[in-house]
């Protein structure tokens, strides 16, 4: 429903009538829309965070492919729902209702800085620097490349040079 149409669309009610449970039977068990949509971005964040892990820790004894992680994090945000769900929370007022998925990114990061030595840019700056670009992309992408004429894959780019210190040829600097 979230990526058919859109946040505004998961109510007790419509997932209720989706799933066959009464509207009733979903308060009780979240106790609100809120908590059905903090539930939502919970379970996403728990797969979200799990496959880049399985990701990361898959090229640690190999080569890394920076490629991968950038296109699990943007398909994340984008085709997978969670930047139209996070962008719709803030701007809603429920910026509590994100807490579920800042604590699994942070205990992600934690994980993956463990045994790490020391790098120019630390983990949690490419972090950073790689969620607001996916969550910048998933809300305004499509339009401002095309305003700019530059292909839709620009933003993957650039945050693929971004993680591995090299140029995308943007003309900037």
């Amino acid at each position: 429903m979230l990526i058919e149409s859109g946040p505004q669309a998961v109510t007790l009610k419509a997932v209720g009538a989706r799933i066959g449970r009464t509207h009733a039977n979903l308060l009780h068990h979240f106790g609100s829309a809120e908590g059905l949509q903090r539930a939502l971005i919970a379970r996403m964040a728990t797969y979200i965070t799990s496959t880049i892990r399985d990701a990361v820790l898959s090229n640690r004894d190999g080569e890394p492919d920076p490629r991968r992680i950038v296109d699990l994090v943007f398909d994340a945000f984008d085709s997978g729902g969670a930047g139209a769900l996070a962008s719709w929370m803030i701007l809603s007022g429920n910026r509590d209702a994100l807490d579920p998925i800042l604590s699994a990114v942070h205990d992600l990061v934690d994980e993956l800085a463990v045994g790490m030595q020391p790098a120019e840019r630390p983990i949690q700056d490419e972090t950073l620097h790689l969620v607001l670009l996916a969550l910048g992309d998933t809300l305004l992408g499509a339009p401002m490349a095309r305003a700019l004429d530059l292909p839709r894959s620009k933003a993957r780019d650039l945050a693929v040079a971004m993680l591995t210190g090299g140029s995308d040829d943007a003309g900037c600097g």
